[in-house]
């Protein structure tokens, strides 16, 4: 049950930051995305190693996003705390899918080459769909796609390598 319940607190928070912060209040978004590593972690046998695979993942999402904000290909319309740097919605944005990592996305371990189909894919697609909802702008489509494609094709299966050191759900997910 707790599987299903990921993937969908997930989507929900990812919707929230997104909407949130195209419509000037992003500061919503991090307070649910809060509220879902907080359950997350409670429903984690060793939280302490769920919120250090979470930092770790804000931290790369806040140095990555940051590199395309000074790049010239990403702009955010809201929640920068500085010029130049990522805005915390989408670093809490990297936080919150450090939470499926353990759980619904479990099935990506052992699984490098598909981690990094997907990544390559997936990535640049979730990026392109913020953009679609407002969240952000791209300067330069064309060059953002193309970093954000290479980029997550690198990043998910250091991400999934990462979520099993870190792994904090040691169990299978059967808990309700």
């Amino acid at each position: 049950m707790y599987l299903i319940i990921n993937f969908l607190a997930f989507q929900i928070a990812w919707f929230v930051c997104v909407l949130s912060a195209a419509n000037e209040a992003p500061l919503l978004g991090p307070v649910i995305v809060a509220a879902v590593i907080a359950m997350h972690l409670s429903q984690s046998n060793k939280p302490a190693r769920e919120l250090a695979l979470t930092v770790v993942a804000g931290l790369l999402g806040a140095v990555w996003d940051s590199a395309l904000v000074r790049a010239g290909w990403i702009e955010y319309p809201s929640g920068n705390i500085a010029t130049g740097f990522a805005p915390y919605w989408i670093v809490a944005m990297w936080m919150l899918f450090a939470t499926t990592l353990n759980v619904s996305l479990r099935w990506l371990r052992n699984r490098t080459a598909l981690a990094v189909v997907l990544g390559g894919i997936a990535g640049p697609l979730t990026f392109y769909g913020g953009a679609q909802l407002g969240g952000l702008i791209f300067l330069d489509q064309r060059a953002a796609l193309i970093a954000l494609s290479f980029g997550w094709a690198i990043m998910m299966p250091m991400l999934i390598i990462l979520s099993t050191r870190l792994d904090g759900i040691t169990v299978p997910i059967s808990r309700s």
